[in-house]
């Protein structure tokens, strides 16, 4: 945050995180050019240091590596999620989404890893800072903070995460296409490149809850869910998990150009063969994949 003379009250990390997306920002004008660039303050050489590993590891093209980045000192792992945390809803908000309050997207803790991280109930996307992050325990309380939460997002993210120990992120809002997609209450058929990445790793929550307002709730998501890295919640919107904060919000963007897709081509698209879908799937449907797309998000719109 900042006070009314402009001067910075941001942590050290903070101001590397922001410094860093407005250092990603392209040359053509973008709404949140001005916000990230005016609110960061100078950066000092070793912040500078920082922010240049930082933005080549950000917005540079992935090295072809399934899993988020290694630490030796799991706080540093923590900081890293945040961080990652912090662009993924900044993402969600320059894509427009969440402009009503809907949605969430979590990261589990590496240190209490029963616990994860989610932005504080109130603060619209596009303006998420580390210090709107939110440490939630099982029982859906806030660790060490006084900020509240949806009630909705724990009742819905943590028994996925309880029940997938494999993932480290799950993403869900309402988006325009998502939603409808929802209503149709079908599977992704092979009728795009990019279904081709969900072909029979996508699952249906076919329950007429579209409020969930409980954990029971969220485990017959989870059980919905399966193994699968997205799902459709019926006549509610899509919802994305990975084995990153990156790869989820890559998928959940992915997966809203599939809902578009079948919403635009209507019953009539005609899909490719199951084998032709499989043989697609290979060269796209890899973590390393989302990770990709989460890239190229930041690179575009960030």
């Amino acid at each position: 945050m900042a006070d009314e003379t402009g001067e910075g009250l941001w942590s050290r990390h903070e101001m590397v995180l922001l410094a860093a997306l407005a250092f990603a920002v392209s040359a053509q004008p973008h709404p949140l050019r001005n916000e990230l660039t005016h609110h960061s303050p100078a950066l000092g050489d070793s912040e500078r240091q920082v922010l240049s590993a930082y933005c080549g590891g950000m917005v540079r093209p992935l090295a072809p590596i399934d899993s988020e980045p290694t630490f030796d000192d799991p706080l540093q792992l923590r900081q890293h999620r945040k961080e990652q945390l912090v662009v993924g809803y900044r993402l969600f908000g320059a894509l427009r989404w969440g402009a009503l309050g809907d949605g969430h997207i979590s990261a589990r803790d590496p240190v209490l890893t029963d616990h994860y991280w989610l932005s504080r109930y109130g603060v619209p996307f596009a303006k998420v800072t580390l210090d709107d992050l939110v440490l939630v325990s099982p029982d859906g309380t806030a660790v060490d903070s006084n900020h509240g939460i949806n009630p909705a997002a724990h009742c819905i993210h943590w028994p996925i995460h309880e029940a997938r120990p494999d993932i480290v992120a799950a993403a869900h809002t309402h988006t325009p296409y998502g939603t409808p997609f929802a209503a149709q209450v079908r599977q992704v058929d092979p009728i795009s490149q990019e279904s081709c990445a969900f072909f029979e790793d996508h699952a249906i929550f076919d329950d007429e809850e579209l409020d969930i307002v409980s954990t029971d709730g969220g485990k017959r998501i989870a059980a919905a869910l399966g193994g699968c890295k997205a799902i459709t919640l019926r006549n509610h919107g899509h919802l994305t998990v990975g084995g990153s904060v990156d790869e989820a919000v890559g998928w959940y963007v992915m997966f809203e150009r599939v809902a578009e897709v079948h919403v635009k081509a209507g019953r009539e698209a005609k899909p490719i063969s199951a084998a032709g879908a499989r043989e697609v799937a290979k060269s796209i449907n890899k973590p390393r994949d989302g990770r990709q797309v989460f890239q190229w998000l930041v690179s575009t719109y960030l």
